[in-house]
C-alpha cells in the first residue's frame, strides 16, 4: 500500500486520525514484527515490542523533527525497544536456544523465492521451487538463529524488509562500511548452510 507523503502523515498522526495511524499499522506492523524477531525469542514477545513501538511514536510524534524518513524512524525506535527486550532475555536465556523456525514472523529473508548468490549478494531464483520447502526454510531460520545479532538485523533489514543501505545505518546507527561488511558476512553464512542443505538433498546421478 502507497502511503501518502511523510508529512501528510505525520500531520494527521497529531491530529489524532485514527484512519492514517490504522493504515500504517497494516503497512508495516508485519515488517516490524520480523525485525523485532531478529532481537527477542517467540513470536509473542516480538508482537510485545511492535506494540510498545506503536505507543512509543505516539507518545513522541509530536516531538519528531524530520531529520530522517518517517520510517527510519519509526524502525529505530523498534530496533532500539527490541534491543532493550532482548537484553533483558539474554540474561535468562540465549536467542538460539529457544528459537522454533516454525514459529517465526513472516517468511525469513531470502527463503520465499530466492536461493543464495554464489558471490554471496542478492539472491537469485531457485531450481524446481526448492527453497520454498519447508526444510529449506528451517535452514535459513537456524542458519539466522546462529548469526551474530547484528548481521542477523541487517540481513533482515535489507533482504527482507527492503531497507536500503542508508536506512540501515540510519536505523542500526551504523557506518556504511560497517553495514557492507556485516551484510556480506551474514548473506554468506546464511548461503553457506542452504549451500550444503541443498547438496545433501540432491539426488545422486
Amino acid at each position: 500500500m502507497k502511503l501518502p507523503p511523510d508529512d501528510d502523515v505525520i500531520a494527521a498522526l497529531r491530529a489524532g486520525d485514527e484512519a492514517t495511524f490504522a493504515t500504517l499499522l497494516d503497512t508495516w506492523s508485519q515488517g516490524m514484527l520480523r525485525v523485532a524477531r531478529a532481537y527477542v525469542s517467540t513470536p509473542e514477545i516480538a508482537e510485545e515490542v511492535v506494540q510498545d513501538t506503536w505507543l512509543a511514536v505516539l507518545g513522541a510524534i509530536g516531538g519528531f523533527e524530520g531529520r530522517s524518513s518517517l520510517k527510519t524512524w519509526i524502525f529505530r525506535i523498534l530496533v532500539n525497544t527490541a534491543r532493550k527486550r532482548g537484553a533483558r532475555e539474554s540474561r535468562t536465556v540465549p536467542w538460539s536456544s529457544v528459537f522454533v523456525p516454525e514459529q517465526a514472523a513472516g517468511e525469513p529473508p531470502v527463503a520465499r523465492r530466492e536461493a543464495p548468490g554464489r558471490d554471496g549478494g542478492p539472491v537469485a531464483d531457485a531450481p524446481e521451487g526448492e527453497v520454498l520447502a519447508s526444510e529449506a526454510r528451517e535452514q535459513i531460520w537456524l542458519a539466522l538463529a546462529g548469526l551474530p545479532l547484528r548481521q542477523r538485523s541487517v540481513l533482515v533489514l535489507r533482504d527482507l524488509e527492503g531497507c536500503t543501505a542508508e536506512e540501515v545505518c540510519e536505523i542500526l546507527e551504523i557506518s556504511p562500511a560497517n553495514q557492507r561488511v556485516l551484510l556480506h558476512r551474514a548473506r554468506m553464512a546464511v548461503r553457506r548452510r542452504l549451500a550444503g542443505y541443498f547438496e545433501a538433498v540432491r539426488p545422486s546421478a
